[in-house]
């Protein structure tokens, strides 16, 4: 079984849109799903690991929609176009870099580690594991 190296949640369509206009939202979702599979981020033998894309309702940000929220890092974009996509799966998520100007916030994906601090999180036997040191 293949790790996961990033999840990707898009808060594209909500149900009750208050931060964002809908139909960007829907549009950006559309343009991560295609740069997913076309630069082959959701095959199971790529060696970084597999990136997971997710359309959620809402993130609890209701601010500077639509939203993106990339795991591990936790990482939050606001304003996310389909341009900005783009850019933001080259450089974050391919790359490693995130695109700072876009940020709306930093969550730590572990309650032990201060905001900021990249947390690793290798596969073992399949399954992910929080607490076992890279």
């Amino acid at each position: 079984m293949a790790c996961v190296a990033h999840h990707l949640l898009l808060c594209a369509t909500p149900t009750r849109p208050q931060c964002g206009d809908p139909a960007v939202g829907a549009a950006s979702w559309e343009r991560l799903k295609s740069l997913v599979r076309s630069l082959g981020l959701e095959e199971p033998s790529r060696p970084a690991g597999i990136v997971l894309r997710s359309k959620v309702d809402c993130l609890r940000v209701c601010r500077d929609g639509p939203v993106l929220l990339i795991w591990p890092e936790g990482v939050t974009y606001g304003r996310v176009t389909p341009e900005r996509i783009e850019r933001i799966i080259r450089e974050h998520v391919i790359g490693g870099a995130p695109v700072e100007e876009w940020i709306l916030s930093r969550t730590p994906l572990s309650c032990h580690e201060p905001a900021g601090t990249p947390v690793a999180i290798p596969a073992q036997n399949g399954l992910l594991d929080a607490n076992h040191p890279v």
